[in-house]
């Protein structure tokens, strides 16, 4: 049903891996978990949850460790990875305890077995919580060094059956330069996947891209930082740029 004729309050997919960078879960000096933050990011996945919507979320590590910066550093890449890995951990347990807060119900599964906080991935448990209406968060990327948490996103929502991947950013979409940087940047509505390829674009690794290319999964790119926008998109409204 095109965007025009839906009604609001509907959904134009059904079940969605939501994207977050651990970056978004800082203030300004762009480290840590801030609680105001979180409770904003909350507060719009329960609305978008609300809506009867199957969601399952990846979150990065960034604001913690990130394996690749630990490497440039003279780290053994591998347990970089690792660190980076774990890092992705406490943030889904923060952002657990704050849906969980607010009345969601939310299952943690990890890549990494650490049964005391987490449940362990197995696919089958995690699409039995999503039909049972638990908002799921992957934790640990896919437990193996030098993937990142993109690829985890491509992984993880090929494996549930999501509609489409909703990839979380602080910019309204993908251009073809910075356009924090760049006045002149231009901003693309759409983009195949073949094209955010040979640009070189890097919004996503390419090994994401090329997963969802493999599966037919469409990508949306969007700004988090707009209230509402999560629930904008999970209804079909036409906002940032589509990688399809």
């Amino acid at each position: 049903m095109p965007a025009a004729e839906r009604q609001p309050g509907t959904l134009c997919y059904s079940r969605v891996l939501l994207k977050l960078s651990g970056e978004a879960l800082t203030a300004a000096n762009g480290y840590g978990i801030d609680p105001e933050v979180l409770q904003a990011i909350a507060a719009e996945i329960k609305d978008v949850h609300g809506l009867g919507c199957q969601l399952a979320i990846v979150i990065g590590g960034g604001n913690i460790f990130r394996g690749i910066a630990g490497s440039a550093q003279g780290m053994d890449r591998a347990s970089a990875d690792y660190m980076g890995m774990l890092a992705t951990v406490i943030n889904a347990l923060a952002l657990q305890d704050a849906l969980e807060r607010i009345g969601v119900m939310t299952r943690v599964l990890s890549a990494i077995t650490m049964q005391q906080i987490a449940e362990p991935y197995i696919r089958r448990r995690a699409n039995r919580h999503l039909e049972k209406g638990r908002v799921v968060i992957f934790a640990a990327g896919t437990g193996n060094p030098f993937f990142t948490t993109d690829t985890a996103s491509s992984l993880r929502a090929v494996e549930v059956g999501a509609q489409v991947i909703l990839k979380a950013t602080n910019v309204d979409g993908i251009y073809d330069a910075d356009p924090k940087l760049f006045a002149s940047a231009k901003k693309f509505q759409e983009l195949s996947y073949i094209d955010f390829l040979s640009r070189h674009l890097k919004v996503m690794d390419s090994t994401a891209i090329s997963l969802c290319m493999d599966n037919a999964l469409p990508i949306i790119v969007f700004d988090l930082s707009t209230h509402g926008n999560i629930k904008r998109v999970v209804g079909g409204e036409s906002i940032g740029t589509i990688v399809h």
